[in-house]
C-alpha cells in the first residue's frame, strides 16, 4: 500500500428527496488497500459505491479517485461539474460487481467479457478473447467460454461477472453485496475468487458485504456504517472482537 488515496470523500451529501443517504461523508482508501464496509439496511454502504460508478450524482462534497476529481473537473482554481467525457474517462479506473450478474443473455460467456475492452478500450478481437481467456482461467471458468448466461449456475455467472470487470484492467474493484443473490452452497466459490484477488497487492478493494467472517479475512481494514456516515472503523480484529460504539456493538450481536 502507499499513502497516496485511490478513493477519497470529503465532505459527501447524497440525499434521495428529503432523505439524507450520505451525511457530510469523509473516506479514505489507500492504494492497494483492501476495505469492507458493513452496516444495516438503508445505512448508504451501496450507495458509495454507485456514486464511485457515477451511478448516483453527489449533491455536496468532492469525491476523487487516483486523485482527480471524480464528479467535477478543474477550470482554473475553480471545480465545476464534471462533463460526460471526463465520467467516461474515469470509470475506467474502476470495475464493479453487483448483486444481480447483470450479464447480456443474448451473448456468450465470452462475449459478454469482450465487449467493453473492444468497445470502450478500443482492444482488437484477438486480443479482447486473449484476456477474456486469461480472467476466465483465473475465476476457474475456461471450459464454459463458449456457453450462454442461462447455462451456468448463479455462483458461475457471478464469477463472470468478476472476470467481466477484470478484463478492464480497472485500478480499483467494487463489489457490491456479490454472494447476497446466490443461494447458500454457491456462496464459497464467489467469495474464494474475490479472496484470491485480495492477495493482490496493486488492486484497491471496496467491498459491501454482509459476510462478516469474509470481510474479517480480506480486509486491511473494516468501515461500519449508519445512517449516513461511518460510526466505527478499525482493523477486523479490533472492530469484530472488541467494538467501541454502542451501535456497532448492537450490530454485531444481531
Amino acid at each position: 500500500m502507499t499513502n497516496n488515496p485511490a478513493i477519497e470523500f470529503k465532505r459527501v451529501v447524497k440525499k434521495f428527496g428529503d432523505t439524507t443517504i450520505l451525511n457530510n461523508l469523509d473516506l479514505s482508501v489507500a492504494q492497494g488497500e483492501k476495505v469492507s464496509i458493513i452496516g444495516p439496511s438503508g445505512s448508504g454502504k451501496s450507495t458509495v459505491l454507485r456514486i464511485l460508478m457515477t451511478l448516483e450524482p453527489i449533491d455536496d462534497g468532492v469525491v476523487y479517485v487516483a486523485g482527480r476529481p471524480l464528479w467535477h473537473e478543474k477550470q482554473g482554481d475553480v471545480l465545476v461539474p464534471a462533463r460526460e467525457a471526463h465520467l467516461r474517462e474515469m470509470r475506467k479506473h474502476m470495475g464493479m460487481v453487483f448483486q444481480q450478474f447483470n450479464l447480456f443473455p443474448h451473448m456468450t460467456v465470452r462475449r459478454n467479457i469482450t465487449e467493453a475492452p473492444r468497445h470502450v478500450l478500443g482492444l482488437t478481437q484477438q486480443h479482447a478473447n486473449e484476456r477474456a481467456d486469461e480472467y476466465l482461467a483465473l475465476v476457474g471458468l475456461t471450459e464454459h467460454a463458449d456457453k450462454f448466461p442461462r447455462q451456468l449456475s448463479g455462483g458461475q455467472q457471478q464469477r463472470v461477472a468478476i472476470a467481466r470487470a477484470l478484463a478492464m484492467q480497472p485500478q480499483i474493484m467494487l463489489f457490491d453485496e456479490p454472494t447476497s443473490a446466490l443461494d447458500p452452497e454457491l456462496v464459497g466459490e464467489v467469495l474464494q475468487v474475490i479472496q484470491n484477488l485480495a492477495s493482490k497487492d496493486d488492486l484497491t478493494l471496496l467491498l459491501v458485504t454482509h459476510e462478516m467472517q469474509f470481510a474479517r479475512k480480506i480486509s486491511d481494514r473494516v468501515c461500519f456504517f449508519d445512517k449516513g456516515e461511518i460510526v466505527e472503523q478499525g482493523a477486523p480484529d479490533a472492530l469484530f472482537d472488541t467494538p467501541q460504539e454502542p451501535r456497532t456493538q448492537a450490530f454485531l450481536q444481531r
